[in-house]
């Protein structure tokens, strides 16, 4: 399966909400256009953007004689694609460069560090992972068999050690090796305990101060967990002034809107995806091709 076919996959929840109201020959009226926003609603796309979307392509229908299902798919998706903030730069191929990965325990950090790490070794460039996520033994387990699938050295240190500790251990280590990418996996955080908030500003503020490259704070996010994905991605982003995103989980149980909605309210790049487990399902981020797969084009509806 292609990588366009596996997030079609992904996101087929998503175009099943939508179908509905795209069927062949269904008439363009009133209720139309309130069920399409009602429908964009429904796939956590947020209330505002759903509205400006849905007027935005009800003026270009009425501008453009656009009347079949697909006409109005195509422009649907195009629409949707605008909604996306756009990157000054892709923290992952601009090298060298260190990410740190934030967010709460089970959206996918752990991973997520893991499989881009395999990539970038596989790709012929140097790479570091850093453990910072002390707390949590089964987490450096965990990277410490991606490093020994990918050939990809991880730093860390024992359990309960500061994890600021951790982030100046491998930016040091990565200094003195010539790294072309840095990976930091922190532990999840609650966005709701301001104290361990506090503890997980200290780690991005000591890396910030001590990298000789560019720095990244990168929320991972899991989609499944729907508009409180929003709540928790505000949260994050007020505290940390994040850099971007990478959404886990689109793999047919959630509902893609709501990296629409996380994106263009936080004026925040999405990275990468995650449509399935295997390394190859995490891709990067097309805002036109997410769009079409969201929404559908027409073809094999």
């Amino acid at each position: 399966m292609g990588l366009r076919d596996r997030l079609r996959k992904g996101l087929s929840r998503s175009r099943e909400t939508l179908s509905e109201i795209f069927y062949m020959g269904g008439e363009v009226d009133e209720d139309f256009w309130e069920d399409l926003e009602d429908h964009l609603v429904m796939d956590d796309m947020g209330a505002e953007v759903a509205m400006r979307v849905t007027d935005d392509l009800r003026e270009q229908a009425a501008r453009e004689g656009l009347r079949t299902a697909r006409q109005l798919r195509a422009a649907l998706a195009e629409r949707i694609s605008h909604e996306f903030a756009i990157a000054d730069r892709d923290p992952f191929e601009d090298l060298p460069s260190c990410v740190l990965f934030v967010g709460i325990n089970g959206a996918g950090k752990t991973t997520t560090v893991g499989k881009l790490a395999g990539v970038a070794r596989g790709e012929g460039r140097s790479c570091l992972i850093g453990g910072a996520d002390t707390f949590r033994a089964a987490a450096i387990e965990q990277l410490e068999v991606w490093g020994q699938r990918s050939g990809v050295e991880v730093v860390t240190r024992e359990r309960g050690a500061d994890p600021a500790s951790v982030c100046y251990d491998v930016l040091e280590r990565a200094e003195r090796d010539s790294a072309d990418l840095v990976l930091i996996d922190t532990a999840g955080r609650l966005h709701t305990s301001p104290e361990l908030m506090r503890e997980l500003q200290k780690v991005v503020r000591v890396t910030r101060k001590r990298a000789t490259m560019p720095v990244s704070v990168v929320l991972v996010i899991d989609a499944t967990t729907g508009q409180n994905g929003l709540a928790q991605a505000t949260e994050f982003n007020e505290a940390l002034d994040l850099d971007g995103l990478i959404v886990t989980k689109l793999d047919g149980t959630a509902k893609g809107g709501i990296a629409v909605a996380i994106s263009h309210t936080l004026g925040l790049p999405i990275y990468r995806i995650g449509v399935g487990e295997g390394i190859d399902d995490l891709q990067s981020f097309d805002a036109a091709e997410f769009s079409r797969a969201l929404v559908g084009d027409g073809e094999g509806e």
